[in-house]
């Protein structure tokens, strides 16, 4: 045998078969942290509750005159669990409301919650005065800019119809306010005695021949007209082709019957105070 043979039969003789490497554990992926999310309004307040990225459910309770303890009481009940270590984001246009609300969600989630204004609202404010911009507009915006891009105008059917546009940029540029379906249907009911409250709901043919016809179609197709006469005008001046998105408590009964409107997204506030938490925690 050549010394060469000899080496190599020695070299496998002494070889041992390599070891498997051991199989990597998979990596732990930390549970998202709950949220609760309250937008505070003038005539309703909406709490959400996002369990990772999804809406998990949202409630619409009155505003009114709430202390603390009680705000606390229904925080718990519609949490039905217990929410400390939980996030908290709250915007608010009722300052009477936000620091009772504030209290409310510290006492519940044992944290301070993140409050929204123009200097936390992570988005451009392109107007005079961002201080004096709601909240819940710059969470709109925020919103649409996020979720369906820019440009867009969202329109929220709430206490007051508004429009807030953001553009090509990614910019608050502002919008328009006007009268809320039900803010202006109530004063014409009180005013007018001889008129009755009508339920909202598609009307059947644009000639009213009742009293109730004629104020169903003045109440729903006058109201989408409005929409529809606001939203063209500002989409003229804001360009491009903005995506028209609906919120708010009457965006499902009102939207359908706009030509300007392209989607509807209820929660679509609630889903922009997530995102600035996200962002800002």
């Amino acid at each position: 045998m050549t010394e060469r043979r000899k080496r190599a039969a020695k070299s496998t003789k002494a070889a041992k078969p390599a070891k498997a490497p051991a199989p990597k554990r998979p990596a732990r992926i930390a549970a998202p942290t709950p949220l609760l999310a309250v937008d505070i309004g003038n005539s309703e307040t909406v709490v959400g509750r996002f369990l990772g990225a999804e809406l998990d459910g949202f409630w619409r309770l009155t505003s009114g005159r709430s202390t603390q303890d009680e705000l606390r009481l229904a925080l718990e009940m519609l949490v039905h669990t217990s929410a400390v270590g939980w996030g908290s984001i709250l915007c608010s246009v009722v300052p009477s409301l936000t620091r009772p609300w504030s209290e409310a969600l510290r006492a519940v989630t044992g944290k301070r919650p993140l409050e929204v204004n123009a200097e936390t609202a992570c988005i451009p404010v392109h107007v005079p005065d961002p201080a004096s911009v709601g909240a819940d507009r710059l969470a709109n915006a925020y919103a649409a800019r996020k979720l369906y891009g820019a440009p867009a105008i969202v329109v929220d059917l709430g206490t007051a119809t508004t429009l807030d546009c953001v553009n090509k940029q990614g910019a608050y540029v502002g919008g328009a306010i006007a009268p809320g379906v039900v803010t202006a249907s109530e004063e014409l009911f009180r005013r007018a005695a001889r008129l009755a409250r009508v339920d909202l709901r598609r009307p059947e043919r644009a000639l009213g021949r009742t009293t109730e016809e004629c104020l169903r179609v003045g109440v729903v197709w006058g109201n989408a007209g409005l929409v529809d006469s606001l939203v063209r005008r500002v989409r003229a001046e804001l360009g491009g082709h903005p995506k028209v998105i609906a919120t708010g408590g009457l965006a499902p009964v009102l939207a359908p019957e706009c030509e300007t409107v392209d989607l509807v997204d209820e929660g679509l506030t609630l889903k922009g105070l997530r995102l600035l938490w996200e962002e800002l925690s």
